[in-house]
């Protein structure tokens, strides 16, 4: 299957966002406006609209949720995606403004991690992955480069950073300790990677002025 896009009502940045005919394109609440803006239709509309400009559009299927409810409209919204068999995702509208969104949705990329999925959150100056029991390659990108590694949840246990000023071999990372945080890419010419045997890391990748989109893979 292709990528499921989920696009939330915070700051939106159109890099890389380039859906084809075999994606999907869920609309978390106001990340309607955000598409409407590009003329772009969503094949679906999920939320409880406390952020949506107006009325419901016509013409898609809409998803209705109560404003009192265990997840975030972005949350609701990804967990959909997953049920329809979509296994890689890329959250827009994700990375800016209230910080407890955020955090919210860096969680739900550790979640998609470690249930086996792919996912990027694309923000306009950083993209936010996470990796779980397995392999990280960054896109190249130029020497200096910033590139932050955390530990989520329990201790993460054999991180192998390459391709970085300061590389690890086996290490272990812990989530109250932000050792990994500001490293930098090497080379230009060398995709920098970040592995890890047991356990989940957010990686979060600055990116330069005139950098392309970059391309993960797991």
């Amino acid at each position: 299957m292709g990528t499921c896009y989920v696009v939330g009502a915070g700051e939106f940045t159109a890099r890389g966002f380039e859906p084809g005919p075999e994606d999907f394109v869920i609309a978390a609440d106001g990340g309607w406006n955000a598409l409407a803006s590009l003329g772009v239709n969503p094949q679906l509309l999920v939320g409880d609209f406390d952020s949506l400009m107006g009325a419901p559009p016509t013409g898609i299927a809409v998803e209705r949720l109560p404003v009192e409810k265990d997840d975030t409209d972005t949350g609701a919204a990804l967990k959909r995606g997953w049920r329809l068999g979509y296994r890689a995702f890329a959250l827009y509208g994700c990375g800016g403004g209230r910080v407890d969104h955020l955090l919210a949705n860096l969680q739900c990329l550790a979640r998609l991690s470690a249930l086996g999925a792919t996912a990027r959150l694309a923000a306009r100056d950083y993209d936010a992955y996470a990796v779980t029991d397995g392999t990280l390659r960054l896109p190249l990108c130029p020497a200096g480069t910033v590139v932050s590694v955390f530990c989520h949840g329990a201790p993460a246990r054999g991180v192998t950073l390459t391709g970085l000023r300061y590389p690890l071999s086996g290490a272990t990372l812990t989530p109250d300790h932000p050792l990994g945080v500001s490293n930098e890419v090497l080379s230009s010419r060398e995709a920098a990677t970040v592995r890890v045997e047991h356990g989940t890391l957010l990686v979060v990748h600055q990116i330069p002025p005139c950098n392309p989109p970059p391309d993960a893979v797991r």
